[in-house]
């Protein structure tokens, strides 16, 4: 995990920069591509997947190093080629893996997250899933497994695999000539990303697109059809706690409500979206029918808020960062409860700018969560020793987000209301 930690301090200054870059590239091209609370929340789920992964909050039903022990027909020792051989089979396991994803209701679950936003850029690539704690699809490194890769290969060809998906996600980057035949475009994953019925579930590939040719799932840009983005089942809120659990809620509240009991079984495993014929009657949901005429999420916002909001991602991202370089130097609880603090502080602002009530009951956790922990480590885990003083600010910092959240629920919100109803 440290050296996750060692990693994340200069992918994220670097995922930061290319974002900015991305913003400034479409204002200059006249592109819209970035709603201001859109991409707060996919920043924000950005850290909440750092997060878990930092705390090792995961299940390993079979680990790979046990693999490798067990089936390994070959000891190969590590050169160029293996590294090479390491990178396209984790490629491999990444087209089926995604491809599962889309395509069992539960699995679902595990993905939605990703899809959610109805921009397309490069702060949406970082939305990534919380709920997927369990390690299941175990059984598509057996390939790698029976080559005999070592487990420190694959360790460190993972996250080189995954960050090398972020760059993709963009509309300012139109067709790349022959590269569209051999790697994974912003033009092939704005398909991936669309809701236009042509575009449903085609093009899984992560780096390289002939796994989609070679397994039939690929599908073109076509330029008469521009990509909508989003879910059939827009979520609705900009809260990425909500986000990662709502579709797997919606399953269980089918499979209560059903009356068949085969029906409450099979659920889970249907095809992504399948209900119930009794479920959908009594209890139908709106889903996107003519991604044209969808509207996209929104909610009242005033500058000033967008503003906070994005003060609040700036001091949480400095938390963080903070973590990440005093990873090595705090215990696991330390980490663990570090990290807790977090989590209630992105959901506490997420849901201030979904303008929910919950905010506040989020915010009195977080600042009491904030002076236990103070008080119990005798400053905020020794940042003191970095900054003279920084705990006062870390402490002033908790009680402001506190009175503002008041402010912005209860002041602004009743002042922006009564202003509606004099207009009215």
């Amino acid at each position: 995990m440290e050296t996750y930690a060692e990693a994340l301090t200069y992918a994220i200054p670097g995922f930061i920069i290319l974002i900015l870059m991305e913003y400034l590239v479409s204002r200059w091209k006249g592109i819209p591509v970035n709603q201001a609370m859109d991409t707060i929340s996919s920043i924000s789920s950005g850290i909440t997947d750092s997060l878990r992964s930092l705390t090792g909050l995961a299940i390993i039903i079979i680990s790979y190093d046990w693999m490798v022990a067990q089936i390994a027909l070959i000891e190969i020792k590590s050169s160029v080629l293996v590294y090479v051989l390491t990178f396209i089979g984790l490629d491999f396991v990444g087209y089926w893996s995604h491809r599962f994803n889309h395509t069992i209701n539960l699995f679902w679950n595990r993905h939605i997250i990703h899809h959610s936003s109805e921009e397309f850029n490069l702060a949406c690539a970082l939305r990534q899933s919380i709920s997927a704690i369990v390690s299941i699809y175990f059984f598509l490194y057996i390939p790698l497994a029976l080559l005999g890769i070592p487990a420190n290969v694959v360790a460190l060809v993972a996250p080189i695999h995954l960050f090398a998906q972020f760059w993709y996600h963009t509309r300012l980057v139109n067709k790349m000539g022959v590269l569209e035949h051999i790697i994974v475009t912003p033009s092939h994953h704005r398909v991936h990303h669309a809701i236009n019925d042509e575009y449903l579930d085609k093009n899984y590939s992560q780096i390289f697109i002939f796994w989609d040719k070679l397994f039939g799932t690929f599908q073109e840009e076509i330029p008469e059809k521009p990509p909508v983005y989003g879910v059939k089942k827009p979520v609705n809120t900009w809260n990425p706690f909500f986000i990662n659990f709502m579709h797997a809620w919606g399953i269980l509240k089918d499979a209560w409500r059903t009356k068949r009991i085969m029906d409450k079984i099979r659920i889970w495993f249907m095809p992504t979206g399948w209900r119930p014929e009794d479920v959908k009657e009594k209890y139908p949901i709106q889903i996107i029918t003519d991604p044209y005429t969808r509207e996209k999420y929104k909610t009242e916002s005033s500058l000033f808020l967008k503003l906070w909001s994005w003060l609040q991602l700036t001091a949480t991202i400095a938390l963080l960062y903070y973590l990440l370089i005093s990873f090595g130097d705090l215990t696991f609880i330390q980490i663990i409860e570090y990290a807790i603090f977090l989590l209630v502080s992105i959901f506490a602002y997420t849901s201030l700018m979904d303008r929910h009530v919950i905010s506040i009951y989020a915010e009195i956790a977080k600042l009491a969560l904030g002076i236990y922990f103070i008080s119990q480590e005798n400053g905020w885990f020794g940042i003191d020793q970095l900054l003279s003083g920084a705990t006062y600010i870390v402490l002033a910092y908790m009680i402001l987000s506190f009175i503002m959240s008041v402010y912005f629920q209860f002041l602004e919100r009743k002042h922006i209301t009564g202003t509606h109803k004099q207009i009215a």
